[in-house]
């Protein structure tokens, strides 16, 4: 048994060494049949990710079958099996001749993708390269052994200067994974700027990423720098690129590929030094084959890739980023609510590390008055002791222990803030809405007062991107800047 508990890896950056793995099952992956007749692969607990069968040059295991989809499917250690998950394809993953979605192999099992076979040979417990004890990367948190196997990928990443598409479903941490790489790179003194593709109106897309020149549009009644320039010796993340408009990304790629931007309205080409990171939510070999996305900008970002695994697949680190979004949010002087962790554990948080920070919030914030969410049904089947279709409801609902509220200069009780709230009759989500209003500005306005006013600082003590904190600022706090 490990000599750490979730409260450790919450405020430390090192684990005992007695987490570290030395054994565990192996598997090769053969193809016996096909175009590609002879390619094998070995599956081992060290890779940092999935291992990835399909067409794309992107793919771990590069099949030119042309039955078979660009991104097809996913091959990955699950204890002492092997997961073959279809990803979607056009025509199916067959296991043993039945067609699948999802499958736990054991090895002797034949596959079939396309008109290609490929045998699973199990090779038994052989020695693995222990784990990283690392509790975190930068201000990426988390102790599991999902996480602790990308740690030393992202190191190597951090160092380099090749752009990185980061893959995840939403919540997972995409962005913060992208400032920790910043920050524990070469470029972390100079800017980090963020381009959400989603969160910009299309016709404007072109100015907020290259700038523009006064009179270049109706509007534009100044001259403005855009995101390149702003990031000019640091690092640009471009979040959810797989949003970004068809006819925009072969400029994106030219800027990319050359270096140099042109401002709207402008005849000059500007040079340009920064590094590249994307970040999306979307498949984006999917997007290639539908005609939405250019394969050459796929090719130009994708030199390295990590894929963020969802929270549900990360054992153990629900508690321990409860435990450490309770000391960001409540202080370490205020004790962690009694069985909350059990109930946090009993769901399967569809909207990852992003749905348990506002469950952590909102417990902080009400306590055991913390209101009950509507039910939601578990995603990736139901856990153990779960019957289907009664999953439990997000645990920030559910009692078990008091919670503190930081005050600020400014603020009343938390009792105040709630009963001046139930007096107005409110409905339930609007009346839940105005108190977790109410104090996420007394945090950003008491978290700020303690850094100076000095928002990277604040947002840095607060365990969040410093894009949402600012953000937060400017919904929370009169005069915020955006």
């Amino acid at each position: 048994m490990p000599r750490w508990t979730a409260e450790d890896a919450a405020t430390t950056t090192e684990l005992s060494s007695s987490v570290a793995s030395s054994l565990d099952e192996t598997f090769a992956v053969s193809v016996i049949s096909g175009p590609d007749e002879g390619r094998r692969v070995i599956v081992a607990p060290s890779l940092p990710a999935r291992v990835l069968m399909g067409t794309s040059p992107a793919c771990d295991i590069v099949l030119t079958d042309r039955m078979v989809s660009r991104r097809h499917a996913a091959l990955e250690l699950s204890r002492s099996r092997l997961r073959v998950t279809d990803l979607g394809s056009t025509n199916g993953t067959y296991v043993q001749g039945l067609l699948v979605g999802d499958a736990y192999l054991r090895g002797g099992e034949m596959i079939r993708l396309g008109e290609t076979v490929l045998r699973v040979e199990a090779l038994g417990a052989i020695p693995v390269p222990e784990l990283p004890n690392a509790a975190r990367f930068g201000k990426l948190v988390g102790a599991s052994e999902e996480m602790r196997r990308l740690y030393p990928l992202c190191d190597r990443l951090a160092a380099s200067a090749v752009p990185v598409i980061i893959e995840g479903e939403t919540g997972t941490g995409k962005e913060v994974l992208a400032e920790a790489l910043h920050e524990q790179g070469p470029r972390a003194a100079k800017p980090f700027v963020v381009f959400d593709c989603t969160a910009v109106p299309p016709t404007l897309v072109e100015s907020a990423l290259f700038g523009h020149e006064r009179g270049a549009f109706t509007g534009a009644s100044e001259t403005r720098r855009g995101v390149f320039e702003e990031a000019h010796g640091g690092t640009l993340l471009l979040d959810e690129i797989g949003d970004l408009e068809l006819a925009l990304q072969a400029k994106l790629l030219r800027a990319i590929q050359r270096s140099e931007i042109q401002r709207v309205g402008s005849a000059k080409w500007i040079k340009v030094d920064i590094r590249v990171l994307a970040a999306t939510r979307r498949d984006l070999e999917r997007e290639i084959q539908a005609g939405r996305f250019r394969d050459d900008l796929f090719f130009r970002l994708a030199v390295a890739r990590i894929e963020l695994p969802p929270l549900r697949r990360r054992r153990g680190d629900v508690t321990v980023l409860a435990h450490h979004f309770w000391q960001e949010l409540a202080g370490r002087t205020t004790p962690f609510p009694e069985g909350f962790a059990a109930r946090l554990e009993d769901y399967d948080w569809p909207g990852n590390v992003r749905e348990l920070y506002n469950a952590v919030a909102r417990r902080v914030a009400l306590g055991e008055a913390a209101p009950i969410e509507t039910t939601r049904s578990a995603v990736g089947g139901p856990p153990s002791g779960r019957t289907p279709g009664h999953s439990q409801p997000p645990p920030s609902s559910l009692g078990g222990g008091g919670g503190a509220w930081p005050s600020g200069p400014e603020s009343g009780s938390t009792a105040d803030v709630v009963e001046e709230t139930l007096a107005l009759d409110l409905p339930l989500a609007r009346a839940r809405e105005r108190v977790v209003e109410e104090f996420e500005r007394r945090y950003v306005q008491r978290v700020l007062a303690q850094h100076g006013g000095n928002v990277r600082n604040a947002a840095a003590a607060s365990g969040i991107a410093r894009r949402y904190f600012q953000i937060l600022r400017a919904r929370r706090v009169p005069g915020g800047d955006p």
